[in-house]
Parts: structure tokens; sequence; C-alpha cells
């Protein structure tokens, strides 16, 4: 689960990090506010999980109240398309304005883990900022490593010897040592997968800032770490991330969005590859891949399905669901209640097959609601194709 970048802030202030004095804004009158208690120049930063934004225009230096009131209005509700975004880009919803700081020199730190060594990598780097993939690819003996060990824990004699290859000084060292220390704490207590600060700043008053930062925590340990998260308000935005939970922490699936207008919803990844497969063989442009897993249950049905209508380019919605321990006629239950609950106009298209799929069948053909059920995979697959082409 990728947090936004004033989420991850949220995080890095919980441990006494420094970070610029920022504040984020979904409306204009927030950003208002904002900049009435605090002098110019500011940095506008739109907030979506993905990198190169600055390349693209969603970061700049703003000097005047006018600049920042351009920025808010010309990016908020508006997409923003980089490098790594796909075609349509993310949506902008909220905007992170803060001071702007006079660098010096831009450092690279970050933790992540490491399978093969299995324990947590720790990559430093005396270049930092938006070229670190160049510089990894042409300049890699800049780049600096260290192993921590997961039960040790983070060591000061390794934040030391990593501030000294970076040649700071001593009283660089000591604030570099209190960020390297309280980072490895934090990826230990929040299970995090990925820890980056870039740029990691010395600014003019010889001090070190965390002027960016990029987090990815494990989603298969969100079951002991909700608690904590909804604590700290960090609130994922569920249109944009690639693993949703529900409110029920027992009910979890996979979801990665794609560029189609057909919904997917299986149980199971092989079949769900397979069916992403037989579409796209058909002619299909598939909108997901949705594995609720081998436990479906209604509930899981229903919760799926309210993923899929976020994605206002689906057009039809599949669902393959193979009966072995399930049993069909409890997912067809889920289905009509999802639809009676949501409110649902997109068609859909039901293929059950397996434990007491006849009776699911009968259930959906009696339910109020216009879905088309099949017990052939084949016809399924070509009338969902007929129906996102029309």
């Amino acid at each position: 689960m990728n947090l936004y970048e004033y989420q991850a802030k949220q995080l890095l202030a919980k441990y006494n990090l420094p970070i610029p004095n920022g504040n984020v804004c979904s409306t204009l009158n927030q950003a208002k506010e904002y900049i009435k208690h605090t002098k110019g120049p500011w940095v506008g930063k739109c907030q979506i999980q993905a990198g190169g934004r600055g390349k693209s225009g969603g970061v700049e230096v703003l000097k005047s109240e006018n600049e920042v009131q351009y920025f808010i209005t010309h990016w908020l509700g508006k997409r923003l398309i980089t490098d790594q975004t796909d075609d349509d880009g993310e949506i902008v919803h909220n905007i992170l304005l803060e001071p702007y700081f006079c660098v010096i020199n831009e450092l690279y730190l970050s933790m992540s883990i490491d399978r093969t060594n299995e324990g947590i990598v720790c990559l430093v780097s005396s270049k930092g900022g938006v070229e670190i993939e160049k510089i990894a690819q042409e300049t890699p003996h800049v780049i600096k490593k260290i192993f921590l060990d997961p039960l040790m824990g983070p060591q000061i004699y390794q934040a030391r010897k990593l501030g000294f290859s970076l040649r700071l000084n001593m009283d660089q060292i000591k604030q570099f040592t209190n960020i390297f220390m309280n980072i490895g704490k934090m990826f230990l207590t929040y299970d995090l997968m990925l820890i980056e600060i870039n740029p990691l700043v010395i600014i003019d008053n010889n001090h070190l800032l965390c002027l960016d930062a990029k987090i990815h925590i494990d989603h298969n340990a969100l079951f002991r770490q909700k608690k904590m998260l909804l604590t700290d308000n960090i609130i994922q935005n569920i249109s944009n991330t690639s693993l949703l939970c529900s409110d029920n922490t027992n009910l979890k699936f996979n979801y990665v969005p794609m560029k189609g207008n057909i919904g997917c919803i299986v149980n199971g990844a092989g079949l769900a590859m397979a069916t992403m497969d037989l579409l796209s063989l058909y002619g299909g442009n598939v909108a997901n891949f949705l594995d609720v897993g081998g436990d479906v249950t209604k509930e899981s049905v229903i919760e799926s399905v309210k993923t899929i209508i976020y994605n206002h380019k689906v057009k039809v919605i599949l669902i393959n669901i193979f009966g072995g321990i399930v049993c069909c006629n409890l997912i067809a239950e889920g289905i009509i209640k999802a639809l009676s609950t949501l409110n649902i106009m997109i068609p859909i298209v039901v293929r059950l097959q397996g434990n007491n799929a006849i009776s699911g069948n009968k259930q959906l053909a009696n339910s109020k609601h216009h879905i088309i059920a099949s017990d052939n995979l084949f016809n399924a697959i070509q009338t969902v194709i007929s129906i996102a082409n029309k």
C-alpha cells in the first residue's frame, strides 16, 4: 500500500524527523489560509502516487499569492500525467504547500526489503533528486549500501559509517544519525517495504531536511497496522491503490487497475489470469485484475463490486466464479445484494460453475435485476465483449 507524500511526512513527523512545515490543501480557501500565515516563496506539490511530478509541472516554486492561486485552481481535480503514470494520469485531489528552501546539496536515503539477503538494505548517495535513476545507471559508485539485521534494527555505527561516506561534517553526521535511526525504527514498527527520502537536503543553515518522502507498507501486515494507521490519520484513497482492504479487516482482495473497459471479478489468481487472457484473445480490453481469493464470500463480492464501479471507464462487469469449497448460491446472494445496495447501472455478466451453481443461477434469473447469467465461460466472454464494444 503506497502512501501519498503528505501522509508519509505525517509518519516522519511522528518520529520527530525534520520536514518542511507544510499544509495539505484540497480547496483554494485552505491554500489562502496557509499562505496568509507563512512567508513566501512556497512550493506547490501535486499529490499523486507516482514519481516524475516535477518534470510534468506538478511541482513548482510559487513566488506570489497569485501564483499559488493559479497553481491550486489549475491542478485540483485535474489529471497529472508523468512518465510513471499511464496515459490517463492520476487525478490530483490534494496539493501540498511548503516553504521554499535554498538547497546546498541533495542527498539520497532509502531502506527497503532485500529478499536475497533476508534483511533490510539501506542505500545512500551523495547525489539525490529527480535524476536518481540516471545516477544509479551512470555512476553507481556514488551509491553506498549497508545491510540491517531486522532483529537488531539500525545501529549508530552504521549511521556514522554512511554519514562519513557522504562526506558530511560532524554536526551533519549527528543529524544524519538521528534520521537514520528513526527511519530504521519506523521501518520495523510499521512493517514497511520501502521508505525513500529523496532528496534529503542540506539547507543554508547547515541543517538536514527530508524534502520528499515515499513510503510503501506491506499489505500482508495491514491486519496489525490498520488501527495504528487510522490513529495517525493515514487514510488511503481506495481508487489509487493496487490492493484494497474493506472496512472489515477479514475482507481482503488483490486489485490492479488497467486501461480497458471490462471489469473483472474472479476467485483465484490462476482463473483470473486465464479469464483476462481469454478476454484479450477475443478482442476485449480488461479494466482490472481483481482476485477475491479462494475463500470468497458474499461480503467480499459486494466490496469488490464497489471497487470496480469507482473506475469510470468500466462499461460492463464479468464475474467468473468457480465453486470449489465456496457455494455459488452464496455468491449469487452477494451479487444481488450488491446491485440492490449500490444501484448499479452497469451490465453484469455472471458465470457460476461448481458447487451449487444451478441454485445460484436460478437466484440470479429470478432476481429483479438485469443480470446476464451463463454457465459457459466462452459465451460469457463473448457477451461481455459485445456489450463493451457498443
